[in-house]
């Protein structure tokens, strides 16, 4: 029998799957306890998974790179029925943000057709850039960063220090950084989770116009599943962090040169993508608890195959919920 491609319903149980996660991070919340509330969202989410109606297997498994609880690589997801589907997870993307109350933190998943999505072999980081459709002709890992603020200001008729960067804070971006900043251009740094900051540069939403900056390829494949669903784009490329890494991926046949497209790195055109806010941040709001049993959570559900990105404001009794499926909603 044929694989069925995934449907739209697919859709609305992605966005429970997101929402159980979060409803479980969001107890660990400032509790400095970056595991525990990584586990309560693989929890909440396995919880969900093995009901939804696919036979997914996880292909994008976060967690590997810090030895964090986690839905590990090849695992089977769903209920054995059809379609046949890659699942690429991260349950609870910003741990440390989660941990010490600060924003961004989002539970998130991506599902395409089976064999569609990219693999990364040894490489756990790349380097990436993203912005939104309009300048997707613009992005390139090799021009110098100040030229291409400079060819975006230009794109858009403003002034260049109109033009907004986002990269993760860290070190090895400093350089990256003035060079923008001698460009005339702002940087807006952001200390954990890359596939917000995806999310902030494809939106039309936010004055962010582009993301620069080496971070988890798990992630990269992840948002590039929501660049598809939103028409933005996205390029990357894997970024070995030591000699013997480097050796591993060239023995393994991977072309450490190649640039990547959001096309390679997700293959198919119907593929789905679901975060759900834990804690509140630019793109969306975490989860806030109204009375004893009460709690709100704001998802974004997206399908590439009709380009529909839906923003989801659901009211839950966590009293329900735990008696179905248990006692992980606080």
């Amino acid at each position: 029998m044929p694989n069925a491609h995934p449907d739209r319903n697919l859709a609305l149980e992605l966005v429970r799957v997101t929402e159980a996660a979060a409803l479980g991070a969001a107890r660990w919340i400032g509790k400095g306890q970056k595991e525990s509330a990584d586990q309560a969202a693989v929890d909440g989410m396995h919880a969900i998974l093995e009901s939804v109606r696919m036979d997914g297997t996880v292909v994008i498994g976060e967690g590997e790179k810090d030895e964090a609880p986690m839905l590990h690589n090849g695992e089977r997801v769903g209920d054995g029925s059809q379609p046949e589907v890659d699942i690429a997870v991260d349950p609870l993307e910003g741990t440390r943000l989660c941990a010490l109350g600060m924003p961004n933190a989002l539970a998130v998943i991506a599902l395409s057709d089976r064999g569609s999505m990219f693999d990364p072999g040894p490489c756990v980081y790349m380097e990436k850039m993203a912005g939104g459709g309009h300048i997707a002709d613009l992005l390139d890992l090799d021009r110098p960063l100040g030229k291409t603020v400079e060819l975006i200001a230009e794109r858009r008729q403003v002034e260049i220090n109109d033009v907004m960067v986002v990269m993760l804070d860290r070190p090895r971006h400093e350089k990256a950084m003035q060079e923008v900043r001698d460009a005339g251009a702002r940087v807006r740094l952001i200390t954990d989770g890359d596939v917000a900051g995806v999310l902030l540069a494809v939106s039309e939403r936010t004055p962010v116009d582009l993301l620069w900056g080496v971070g988890g390829t798990p992630e990269g494949v992840i948002s590039a599943t929501a660049v598809k669903c939103m028409g933005g784009a996205q390029i990357g490329r894997l970024w070995p962090r030591t000699d013997e890494e480097r050796r591993a991926a060239v023995d393994a046949g991977y072309d450490l040169e190649r640039v990547l497209t959001h096309d390679d790195l997700v293959g198919s055109e119907d593929c789905f993508f679901s975060a759900t806010g834990v804690t509140d941040g630019d793109v969306l709001q975490g989860v806030r608890y109204e009375g004893a049993r009460g709690a709100t959570t704001e998802s974004l559900v997206m399908r590439t195959r009709s380009g529909t990105v839906r923003r989801v404001h659901a009211v839950h009794d966590r009293s329900k919920l735990r008696a179905l499926v248990g006692g992980r909603f606080g």
